[in-house]
């Protein structure tokens, strides 16, 4: 990913994206679904304008993480060079996605926020975006958007807000005090909200108090031209230092307890058990690695579990596996889920939040309940021992992102937002 220098479009003279066909909107659930045609980049990359003219555009967030928000802002950044100036507001550190950004010349500010209320990083975001001539602030989930909201009233240039709903806690519970602010005052301080998916909306509204009519679904998008069903599956296990003549099942999530990988890991021990030639991937990092190395030894699979950290070629190893599992107990568009689908690997996932939106059971993948180890385990073997019924879900998966999860889908959808939003600020 390059980070080639990036500043401003002016609000008075907005550019406009030409859309190739018309603009269509769908419905999920009765919500507005934002789809965009998907030849963006070439049109970028045609039309780029001087520094000085780009929209400058500020992303906020909690860490630069290697997660799907941040993935998402990396990727806007990157494919709308030439068009934005853009900066990363990270509220709390910058995490491994933010260094390796810096390295690459974007422009990463760490607003060393502290714990609970800290009203001084509101005061220093706004300092910030003051500083830059932020026109945008398009702040990914709920406490960015927060923080986002008060430096807007800091701010004698009043930048747009943005306000991105992703994933959700679990379980979601809000104060009865936090429900009326918003609906009384932050949600008059977004300029525009939207969510990943319509599970993502609905719960803004009836669990957060926003304005259900004006939230807008603009789903998550992966590279389709990343991923692929593997063309020789030894050649790309022995590429990553795999036994070719294994069968392997990857997990590729943080370790935090709302990805549930113990439930997981519970659910492998019976197919251990059954299927001594099946491993596991463990990729990713995070607070909980200890605890989940510990369930490992305790459950006696040692030898069959490997954990890869953090890695930045998920397209190698989704080539390498046969199977992939998400156990969260609360999802809403998983990246690693579509990459998985668009790889052309069947999937298993919990019924929770948007993956039953993305996934639907026996066409796509299967689902599971959350937390039910042993309904895991029975369809992580019928993936196993079904390759036929097996080559069908990740084909008919591969088909579905590529109808309906292009990431340029996504970033077109966010930069005529962009764009729209200075028109109406420059009337």
């Amino acid at each position: 990913m390059s980070m080639p220098n990036m500043p401003a479009t002016r609000a008075d003279q907005p550019l406009t994206v030409p859309l190739h066909g018309r603009t269509r909107r769908s419905s999920v659930d009765g919500r507005k679904v934002s789809k965009e045609p998907a030849r963006l980049q070439e049109w970028v990359d045609r039309i780029a304008v001087p520094n000085s003219e780009r929209l400058r555009v500020g992303f906020v967030a909690h860490v630069m993480q290697v997660a799907g928000a941040e993935v998402l802002i990396a990727e806007t950044i990157r494919r709308l060079a030439g068009l934005i100036r853009p900066t990363i507001f990270c509220l709390d550190a910058i995490g491994a996605l933010g260094e390796r950004l810096l390295a690459e010349g974007a422009d990463v500010v760490c607003l060393g926020r502290r714990p609970g209320r800290d009203w001084r990083a509101a005061w220093r975001l706004a300092r910030a975006v003051r500083a830059r001539g932020i026109e945008v602030l398009h702040a990914h989930q709920y406490t960015p958007f927060f923080y986002a909201a008060l430096a807007r009233l800091l701010c004698w240039n009043f930048p747009r807000i943005i306000f991105t709903e992703h994933g959700r806690h679990y379980p979601d519970v809000v104060s009865t005090k936090r429900r009326f602010t918003n609906r009384l005052f932050f949600d008059r301080l977004a300029d525009a909200i939207n969510a990943v998916c319509a599970f993502s909306a609905g719960s803004l509204s009836r669990i957060d108090g926003f304005s259900g009519d004006r939230i807008e679904v603009i789903e998550n998008g992966i590279d389709i031209g990343r991923y692929g069903p593997a063309a020789d599956r030894a050649a790309s296990r022995r590429q990553l230092g795999l036994d070719p003549a294994r069968r392997y099942v990857a997990n590729i999530a943080r370790f935090h307890p709302v990805k549930d990988q113990a439930t997981l890991l519970r659910a492998f021990r019976e197919v251990a058990t059954a299927r001594p030639d099946v491993d596991l991937l463990l990729v990713g990092d995070g607070r909980l690695r200890p605890d989940l190395e510990e369930l490992v030894r305790s459950l006696q699979i040692e030898s069959r579990v490997r954990f890869l950290g953090v890695r930045f070629d998920v397209p190698d190893i989704m080539r390498a596996i046969d199977g992939f599992a998400l156990t969260s107990v609360s999802e809403a568009a998983s990246l690693t889920l579509l990459e998985a689908m668009a790889s052309a690997v069947p999937v298993v996932v919990t019924d929770v939040g948007g993956n039953p939106e993305m996934v639907r059971h026996g066409v796509e993948g299967l689902l599971v309940p959350r937390g039910d180890a042993a309904a895991t385990a029975a369809a992580l073997l019928r993936i196993l021992d079904n390759p036929a019924a097996s080559a069908a879900m990740g084909a008919a998966g591969r088909a579905r992102v590529l109808e309906r999860y292009r990431l340029e889908q996504t970033i077109q959808s966010y930069l005529c937002l962009y764009q729209r939003l200075c028109r109406r600020k420059g009337s």
